[in-house]
């Protein structure tokens, strides 16, 4: 899934906002997605060291929580709330080229780029299975379909974006602290932050209704869990224990398991915690009919969505190909 050349040669969509070349000079902006009236948040996350991973003592701790290890990360923007149906459905339906032709609107310098990647194809059903959609996070997606949104919107604004890290993710949420959640140790301050188990009425719910966290950033606890880049890998953690690590990716090499995080609507508060860890399975295509099973959809997965961050220093097209936009055979398109 390397990213085109002629991508990175189109003029970015002019945000003044967006423009920075150093940390001291990132701001929070506003993403548009042209020819909609789709907007995407970004909130820019200074660089810094924290602690990855749970101490031994934590409630509900689970062994590939650890042992903790020193991080370092670099500076970024983060979407402020999921991605939203709002803006994943003008990617999944060619919303935006539609309006174009209705319109006559003339094309931008990036809207051949992005009219050329990949998109899904129709799904069988509701992907929302009824539960919301418009300001409601996206859902039901596989790791490749994330991916291939951020390529998209890579091309159509002319700023290049992709899935978190595990580590950038888990940063992130932590937003400076350390303990289990953002704003503590202790659950029953959990509904003011978060949607879950017990308050969710079996459903999500539309983005930032909840307290965000330091950073301002909503939902990083529950609503719906989110895709990071890494796969799995049960002994990560201990292979880098004792040294600091800078920007860490275990770089798919399997389909399964891969990481999200965060927790989701229908998740007890012990998957909510900045620590915890989820993994992909085979299981949530179970219900998909289609053989072979779609590298779009997981039937399955009605909490788990994503969102986006920007790197401050956007990688070379070596460095996409190698490390950023590298993952495992099974999730190519064989069509792109």
């Amino acid at each position: 899934m390397a990213y085109s050349a002629d991508a990175e040669k189109s003029p970015p969509l002019d945000i003044p906002e967006a423009n920075a070349t150093a940390e001291a000079e990132m701001q929070p902006y506003t993403e548009l997605i042209e020819h909609t009236e789709a907007e995407i948040e970004m909130v820019p996350i200074p660089a810094g060291k924290f602690v990855m991973g749970s101490p031994a003592n934590e409630v509900d701790r689970v062994d590939d929580e650890g042992p903790q290890h020193e991080v370092e990360i670099a500076p970024f923007w983060m979407g402020r709330h999921e991605i939203t149906w709002d803006a994943y459905e003008i990617w999944c339906d060619d919303i935006d080229i539609l309006r174009r032709k209705i319109t006559g609107a003339s094309e931008t310098p990036r809207d051949p780029i992005a009219d050329a990647v990949t998109r899904p194809t129709e799904p069988y059903t509701d992907m929302s299975f009824g539960l919301g959609m418009g300001a409601h996070p996206a859902i039901c997606m596989t790791q490749h379909a994330a991916r291939t949104y951020c390529r998209w919107l890579s091309a159509k604004t002319g700023r290049y974006y992709r899935l978190p890290t595990e580590a950038e993710w888990e940063y992130a949420c932590r937003a400076g602290t350390s303990t289990a959640y953002y704003f503590g140790d202790d659950t029953a301050k959990l509904e003011d932050h978060a949607w879950f188990v017990d308050n969710s009425n079996e459903e999500y719910h539309e983005v930032g209704l909840k307290n965000p966290n330091p950073w301002g950033l909503f939902d990083m606890h529950g609503n719906v869990s989110e895709w990071v880049l890494d796969q799995h890998v049960a002994d990560s953690y201990n292979i880098r224990k004792g040294k600091l690590t800078t920007n860490p990716l275990a770089i798919p090499t399997q389909l399964y398991p891969r990481v999200v995080r965060g927790g989701g609507w229908d998740d007890n508060p012990i998957d909510l915690r900045s620590a915890a860890r989820m993994t992909s399975s085979d299981e949530w295509k179970e219900q998909d009919p289609q053989i072979p099973k779609s590298i779009w959809y997981h039937t399955d997965a009605i909490s788990v969505g994503f969102r986006i961050v920007r790197p401050l220093v956007e990688p070379s097209a070596e460095e996409k190909v190698a490390k950023w936009e590298n993952t495992a055979p099974e999730q190519i398109d064989p069509e792109e």
